[in-house]
C-alpha cells in the first residue's frame, strides 16, 4: 500500500535493526485519515470472504480494525490484556509474549463476542515474532469460530513471525512488508501480500 509505505518513510523513526517507532501514525498518534484507507485496503481485499468479526489486540489494532469493520460493516471486538471488574469470567484466554515490551500478558475476550457462527478476521498493527497474531489465532480456534486471514499493517519481513503463520497455511495480508532496517534504512519488500 503506497500511501502507507510513504507515511513510514516520511515519519517512521528506526530505532535499530529490528525497532521502527511509528507513534506519529499508528499506535500513540493515529492518523485517522490513514486509518481509513487502510480500512478500506482491508475491506477490499477480504470483501468475499464472508467476515463476521474483526478481532485485535488492544490498543494499537483497534483503529484500523474499527475502519475495517465500518467498510465490511462488521463488529470489531478486542481482546483485553488485564482483565476489568467487568471481565472476569466466561472467557477465552491465551498467553502472548512482547518481546518490545518483554513481557508475557493474558489476553482475553468474552465468548459472548465469538462463537462457532463467526468467520474472523485478525487485525493488528505489526508483526514481528507472530506472538500477538498467534495469542489471536488461538482465540479463534478456542471458539471454534472460521478464520479468514490475517490482516497486517506493517509487518518485519525479516523476523519469524509472518513464516510462523504462513507456515500453518493461514492467509497473511501485510499492506507493507519490510525487508531491512539495517543501517537506519528502511527497505521494503516488492511483494505487499502473500498466502
Amino acid at each position: 500500500m503506497e500511501l502507507l509505505k510513504q507515511k513510514i518513510f516520511s515519519e517512521g523513526k528506526v530505532l535499530s535493526d529490528t525497532v521502527l517507532k511509528v507513534d506519529t501514525f499508528l499506535n500513540h498518534q493515529i492518523d485517522p485519515e490513514l486509518m481509513q484507507h487502510i480500512g478500506a485496503e482491508f475491506a477490499a481485499r477480504y470483501a468475499d470472504a464472508s467476515i463476521t468479526k474483526i478481532l485485535t489486540l488492544e490498543s494499537s489494532g483497534i483503529a484500523p480494525s474499527m475502519m475495517t469493520g465500518l467498510r465490511l460493516g462488521v463488529p470489531a471486538v478486542f481482546a483485553r490484556k488485564r482483565k476489568s471488574l467487568t471481565l472476569v469470567d466466561h472467557l477465552y484466554s491465551a498467553e502472548v509474549h512482547s518481546y518490545t515490551k518483554k513481557e508475557t500478558n493474558e489476553i482475553s475476550i468474552s465468548k459472548d463476542f465469538i462463537t462457532t457462527e463467526d468467520v474472523v478476521l485478525v487485525i493488528d498493527d505489526f508483526l514481528a515474532n507472530g506472538q500477538a497474531a498467534l495469542g489471536l489465532i488461538n482465540l479463534v480456534e478456542q471458539a471454534g469460530a472460521s478464520l479468514a486471514g490475517v490482516g497486517i499493517v506493517i509487518e518485519k519481513g525479516f523476523q519469524s513471525g509472518g513464516n510462523l503463520i504462513r507456515e500453518r497455511d493461514i492467509r497473511v495480508d501485510s499492506l507493507a512488508i519490510i525487508q531491512s532496517l539495517t543501517d537506519g534504512k528502511i527497505t521494503f519488500q516488492e511483494e505487499d501480500s502473500s498466502i
